[in-house]
């Protein structure tokens, strides 16, 4: 695996999706997805210039965080995966954003953990575009109302939306699901005016993000793009 390679690769596709779309680089971030990456992988993004990693397993998250020691901080974390309540503090103490918050419980028990903390804790909303039972996320048509609830908990900075896309060969499918992502962002602006922290569109991964980006996505979730299958 030549990790320098790869990412030049995929820093070509993203230059070349931005440009498409009319947009400067300093709108995207690339978040790099290392699950399943080992701790040594990790500590070569540095020079790379990868400045934000995803990981989606708490356990597996917290174990490279504590092999990584002072290394940590050259990295903003973002937690990607399916999160339970109960883990709700941790993912608070450890993680700069969290991109699958889905249910209200949820948000409460990472409202409450950043209140102790003392801290505020940036979200994003998972919505499931798509409607797969396999996914989560809030339905399209109950964004606005979440929102306004999520707004107004102290601890919590809501600043935009997550969606999966269903996997596909052939990545112009996913079109309409990032329009649709985009969509709801636009429209909790118009009603909600939230003010400009709410800009985020995570959305787009290894096979689809060329498109994402077309559709005006903020961070795109690379996994096997970089670091192989």
């Amino acid at each position: 695996m030549n990790l320098a390679n790869n990412i030049e690769k995929v820093r070509a596709k993203l230059d070349q999706a931005l440009t498409t779309a009319g947009r400067a680089q300093e709108e995207l971030t690339l978040l790099a997805v290392t699950k399943h990456v080992d701790v040594a992988t990790i500590k070569e993004l540095i020079p790379l210039g990868i400045e934000h990693i995803g990981e989606n397993r708490l356990q597996e998250a917290a174990r490279k965080q504590a092999a990584l020691d002072g290394l940590k901080n050259k990295f903003k974390w973002h937690f990607v995966g399916s999160l339970q309540t109960n883990k709700a503090r941790q993912v608070a103490a450890d993680f700069d954003l969290i991109h699958s918050l889905d249910r209200m419980s949820l948000a409460a028990a990472l409202n409450k953990a950043a209140l102790q903390l003392d801290k505020e804790l940036s979200v994003l909303i998972q919505v499931n575009i798509s409607g797969e039972r396999t996914k989560h996320g809030i339905a399209p048509g109950e964004v606005g109302a979440f929102y306004e609830v999520l707004r107004e908990l102290p601890g919590l900075c809501p600043v935009g939306l997550m969606t999966m896309a269903p996997y596909t060969s052939d990545p112009e499918t996913t079109r309409p699901v990032f329009r649709e992502l985009r969509k709801l962002l636009e429209q909790i602006r118009q009603d909600y005016q939230p003010g400009p922290q709410w800009h985020e569109l995570s959305m787009g991964m290894s096979n689809d993000f060329a498109v994402a980006i077309e559709e005006g996505a903020t961070i795109v979730r690379i996994g096997s793009a970089i670091f192989g299958a």
